[in-house]
């Protein structure tokens, strides 16, 4: 018997081969201590130990973001804010997050951009930071893994990137909430800005994400020459529509 879980290794051994589907909550409450789980981690794990009653699938609707957010961004002239959807596929942006970032751009999904497109390793300083964030928000915000849209993505990485695939194999789980990034803009050189997250309601897996500068900053001073470049071009929020 484990002196850290309490159970005995032919138990902990018949988990890790899927026979027991039903652990006690004191079980998995132990798992969570061993492998020293933060709260969203061991709140994933309860889900993960919950009995599965499986249903027909209902197909997904396309995901949309409501015409009311799309006019609030337009309405943030001076903050960069897009939305991302249960993939993390940009959904919609405004022209600032847009001009901040080439990663903003909406239709592009930005796990795949992440570690498919050279491009990003010079676009985020801390390329590898953002890398390990990035696919523990997916595993947060994506929830059902039998989500077939959700299996052909991670299938795709995990061919095409041996980063990713480290990664996902680590399965850790953190959604976005709040921190700061640092961006190299090809127009302005380098951004600092810190960002929010914030969940939309009446559209589940959406996130609505706002970046601001420190005031008097270097960053503040290169995003309003952004915001003025972008204030010459298309004023609306870019949207797209995926599945």
């Amino acid at each position: 018997m484990s002196p850290l879980t309490g159970m005995s290794a032919d138990y902990y051994v018949r988990l890790e081969q899927g026979r027991d589907k039903h652990p006690s909550e004191q079980v998995v409450a132990a798992l969570a201590r061993v492998f020293a789980l933060d709260d969203e981690g061991a709140a994933h794990l309860r889900e993960l130990a919950r009995p599965v009653v499986r249903r027909r699938r209902a197909p997904q609707r396309p995901e949309r973001v409501s015409p009311g957010l799309l006019a609030l961004m337009r309405a943030w002239p001076d903050t960069p804010a897009l939305v991302l959807g249960r993939h993390l596929d940009v959904l919609a942006a405004n022209s600032l997050a847009v001009a901040v970032n080439a990663c903003s751009v909406p239709g592009i999904n930005q796990v795949r951009m992440m570690f498919l497109d050279p491009e990003a390793r010079n676009i985020y300083p801390d390329w590898a930071v953002h890398a390990a964030e990035t696919v523990a928000s997916l595993r947060a915000s994506a929830g059902d893994l039998d989500d077939p849209h959700l299996t052909e993505l991670v299938g795709e990485l995990s061919l095409k990137s041996e980063d990713f695939r480290r990664l996902w194999a680590r399965h850790d789980i953190k959604g976005k909430t709040a921190g700061l990034k640092r961006f190299v803009n090809p127009m302005v050189g380098e951004l600092r800005l810190s960002y929010e997250t914030f969940s939309v309601n009446g559209a589940p897996g959406q996130m609505l994400i706002a970046y601001h500068a420190e005031p008097g900053s270097e960053s503040e001073r290169a995003l309003a020459l952004l915001g003025s470049m972008a204030a010459t071009g298309e004023p609306v929020p870019h949207a797209a529509v995926r599945d």
